[in-house]
This record gives C-alpha cells, sequence and structure tokens, in this order.
C-alpha cells in the first residue's frame, strides 16, 4: 500500500530503502553512525531534472533561443522553486534529521528542503527509470509559468506598490535561527506600518525576497477580488 508521501508524489516505490535514504539528511545519518544519507541521491536528481525541464520547455517553446531556454531552465530548477515545491508537498514532515537541525527549525529550512527535494527525484530514477522521473516531475512542472524572470520579487512589489502609493515598503528581520554556519533569517515587510507579508532564507537577501514574494502574491490578490 502506497505510503503517505508515495500518494503525494504520484509514484509507489519498489525498494523503500532508497525512497528511506532519500529522506535521510547527514545529520541523522552522522547521529546513528550510517552511511547512507541524501547527497548522493540529490547529486542524481538535480541532473534527472534538468534534463526533463530542459526536454519540456524545449518542446513548449519552439521559437526560443539557447539563451532565453536557459534562463526559463534555471528559473524553473532553482532552489527557491524545488522549495516551494516541497512545502506543497509537506515534504518536512518525512525527513530524517538529527536533533541539532530538528531543534533548529531543519524541517522548514530552504537549502534541506529544496535538497531533499532532488534526491526523491534521484530514487525515483533509481528505482524506476527515467519514465517514472517524468511521472513525478512533469505534474509539477506543467503547473510552473515558463518565464525568464530571476525571481527578484523586491523590484516587482516596489513596482506594484508605486502604482499605488508614495511610500517604499520597509523589511525587517524578525527572528534568525540556527548554528553561525547555517541561520534561517526571517523578514516582514510593511508598509505604513502595516505588514504585507513574510519570508524565510538563509541569508537576509533570500528573507527579503521571499517576503516580497508573499507581500505580492497577497496584494495582487487582494486587488483581484475588488
Amino acid at each position: 500500500m502506497p505510503t503517505e508521501l508515495e500518494n503525494l508524489i504520484g509514484y509507489c516505490f519498489k525498494d523503500q530503502a532508497i525512497l528511506k535514504e532519500a529522506l535521510t539528511h547527514k545529520s541523522f545519518a552522522g547521529e546513528h553512525r550510517s552511511a547512507h544519507h541524501n547527497e548522493r541521491l540529490e547529486f542524481l536528481g538535480d541532473s534527472i531534472l534538468g534534463a526533463i525541464v530542459a526536454d519540456y520547455i524545449y518542446c513548449q517553446c519552439p521559437h526560443s533561443e539557447e539563451g532565453v531556454l536557459s534562463k526559463i531552465k534555471s528559473n524553473l530548477v532553482s532552489r527557491h522553486n524545488l522549495y516551494l515545491w516541497a512545502k506543497e508537498l509537506e515534504l518536512g514532515r518525512f525527513l530524517c534529521l538529527g536533533h541539532g537541525e530538528l531543534a533548529t527549525g531543519g524541517r522548514q529550512r530552504d537549502s534541506i528542503l529544496s535538497n531533499a527535494m532532488e534526491a526523491v527525484i534521484g530514487a525515483v530514477y533509481i528505482d524506476g527509470g527515467y519514465p517514472a522521473a517524468e511521472q513525478v516531475v512533469l505534474p509539477w512542472v506543467r503547473t510552473q509559468q515558463l518565464t525568464q524572470d530571476s525571481g527578484d520579487y523586491k523590484s516587482t512589489l516596489q513596482e506594484f506598490i508605486q502604482k499605488r502609493s508614495r511610500h517604499t515598503p520597509q523589511y525587517e528581520v524578525v527572528q534568525t535561527v540556527g548554528p553561525e554556519h547555517d541561520k534561517v533569517f526571517t523578514v516582514e515587510v510593511s508598509l505604513d506600518g502595516k505588514r504585507l507579508g513574510t519570508g524565510k532564507g538563509k541569508n537576509k537577501k533570500l528573507a527579503e525576497q521571499d517576503a516580497a514574494r508573499d507581500a505580492y502574491a497577497r496584494l495582487k490578490e487582494a486587488s483581484e477580488k475588488k
């Protein structure tokens, strides 16, 4: 019977051990003196994901030049996009993490989630081959916009607000957790004292971009309802 995660990704593993490896962070393996963790699968999954996405956009964008295709691909397989996909799947719930990572919010950390997403794709490829990996990746990639957008949500939010207000959004770090080498920053963006959105990232810049993305999505949705 498929596990909850298998139902979410739409693939049932023949070898459950390879799925377990994909979900095992090196911090957990270190604590349990095991050589099996997901970094090798992450490496493989990155390449498999790239190949599937490249084939998809090549077919979907028949008139685009190589440079444009490369930018679209980079945007689709960016760490931020993989992090968002992993969040949709609630992948963090299924990860095996060491006590230190658990104590510092590892289940929600963008780097851990995006890497685990690649590892799961690598595991699917090992277990079922390229068609199985396509079966997992293509339903997701079909929901994504084929855009060269580099993810500069701060500029997008700024332009949106400037059409409606003379003021500019303000960003503030409201929380920092984790060890010095792997901190997670939480940032709030506000306008005239009103909070617009919240974001997280491994540095202030990424957290600000995530907060701007959240704020822009909320403002755009509110404006469309008017």
